[in-house]
């Protein structure tokens, strides 16, 4: 029976614990921040159940123009309504703990022995935890990431804030300055302005979302301009300072941003520190993540490493890939290599913005000759009924063959529009397929269908 040994519990290291258990390994998991990680406890979990009180506030901002009305007389719902934060981050809290308990379950029922404590390694195959010593067939690394600090900056919990800090606020805050317009911030600088803050998003771009499809990120910053959201691009934050009850935000050209409340969303950097992994032989990149291969593989022969600290793209799906890949690899099942080309993800803004595969900025580089087509849902029948008029369905194929290759969606719950997408990429699926796959009528999907017509009329 294989040994292994998986250093953190996040979902590259509970979804591999799982899968070694289940291949017949002994199974120990050393975790020193709690079942589940920081997607379940800090990050993805919570952030997405704080997101989703915000997607209600903005339907009910919306509701207006359907007909809906309140009671009050008010013709405008959006006036009648509240966030109650204090509710809202109790509710947060409470389902981040109900997810790592039941995670903690399915361990003990695939025999997998948990111990609280940070892991080293001593060598490839010994980790030690505390005074204890163990001796490993097959380690694997997943220690996850933290939120980067600006330097001089740092967070006090109250005023200054990193991601992980803002669900023990009880107030609202009057005036959120998010300092950084990744993922991240963009995320979080659209639910609170849902929730009812002024917010004030500092981006060091000339637009926010930088790495995202530039066409979506337009969509995004002009629905964010019209809601009142004040977008400062091409403005670097130099420090952030608490100054009574609010901050001051001072940028690099010498202005200053005055805020109640600043939430700092400048990056992640690897928990890889104080683990003796150079020293048993395992490569690290100069910013410190673990240098993996396609199946997990670190330089050090037995050691594996999913999840964040791989700075592979990191999201919580492909860190649960990367530790269920790893397993497989290590105890002889059937592995498929790690496809980035397949993997799919979601910024929860409102609108949302899913992607899977080829980019537009790689075309427009000239990294590839495949055809683009952009629908808007402007024409779409189900988005007129629901009052959305915001966003797109867009799809790239490859000419001669219209093999899909890529796609992006920006609308509500794009993240579930994302997947039938994500299978045309995947199952290497023509254009012509997906247009004659039935879609429902009326429905955003048919978008989908529509754009694919569009393209074997191009192909």
């Amino acid at each position: 029976m294989a040994r292994v040994v998986i250093i953190g519990g996040g979902p590259g290291g509970y979804e591999a614990a799982s899968a070694a258990a289940q291949l017949g390994g002994e199974v120990t998991v050393v975790d020193s921040g709690g079942i589940g990680g920081s997607a379940v406890l800090t990050d993805c979990v919570p952030s997405k159940t704080l997101i989703a009180t915000a997607e209600v506030m903005t339907e009910v901002e919306e509701a207006g123009e359907l007909g809906v009305r309140l009671d009050d007389g008010d013709e405008d719902p959006a006036n009648s309504v509240r966030v109650d934060l204090s509710v809202v981050n109790q509710r947060v809290k409470a389902l981040a703990a109900a997810q790592s308990s039941g995670i903690g379950r399915r361990l003990d029922r695939d025999k997998v022995r948990v111990i609280q404590g940070r892991g080293r390694l001593d060598g490839p195959e010994t980790v030690v935890v505390g005074d204890e010593r163990l001796d490993a067939d097959v380690v694997l690394i997943a220690t996850g990431a933290r939120p980067r600090i600006l330097k001089g900056s740092e967070p006090d919990g109250e005023r200054i804030l990193t991601w992980e800090q803002v669900y023990e606020l009880s107030e609202l805050p009057e005036r959120l300055i998010v300092v950084g317009s990744g993922v991240t911030g963009a995320e979080f600088a659209s639910a609170y302005d849902a929730l009812g803050s002024d917010v004030v998003l500092v981006s060091s771009r000339d637009r926010v979302l930088p790495g995202e499809d530039a066409d979506a990120a337009a969509v995004l910053e002009d629905v964010f301009k019209r809601r009142g959201l004040t977008v400062l691009s091409k403005s670097r934050a130099e420090s952030v300072q608490r100054r009574g009850d609010g901050v001051v935000v001072t940028l690099t050209d010498g202005r200053t941003v005055e805020g109640s409340h600043a939430l700092l969303a400048v990056g992640s950097l690897p928990n890889t520190d104080d683990m003796n992994l150079v020293e048993s032989g395992v490569s690290l990149t100069d910013g410190g993540f673990v240098q993996v291969d396609r199946v997990s593989r670190t330089t050090a022969r037995g050691v594996y490493a999913a999840g964040d600290c791989t700075g592979v793209l990191m999201l919580a799906s492909v860190a649960a890939m990367q530790g269920r890949i790893a397993m497989a690899h290590a105890l002889g099942d059937a592995v498929t290599p790690l496809d980035q080309s397949t993997v799919s993800a979601n910024v929860f803004t409102a609108p949302e913005i899913a992607t899977v595969g080829l980019t537009q900025a790689v075309v427009d580089a000239g990294g590839s000759t495949a055809l683009v087509v952009k629908v808007p849902l402007a024409d779409n029948a189900r988005a007129k009924m629901q009052g959305v008029r915001d966003g797109f369905v867009k799809l790239f194929c490859l000419p001669n063959t219209g093999i899909v290759v890529g796609g992006v969606v920006v609308a509500p719950r794009a993240s579930e529009l994302i997947h039938p997408i994500s299978l045309a990429v995947g199952a290497r699926l023509t254009v012509d397929q997906v247009a004659q796959s039935f879609t429902v009528y009326p429905s955003i999907t048919g978008s989908i269908a529509e754009a694919a017509r569009r393209l074997h009329l191009r192909n």
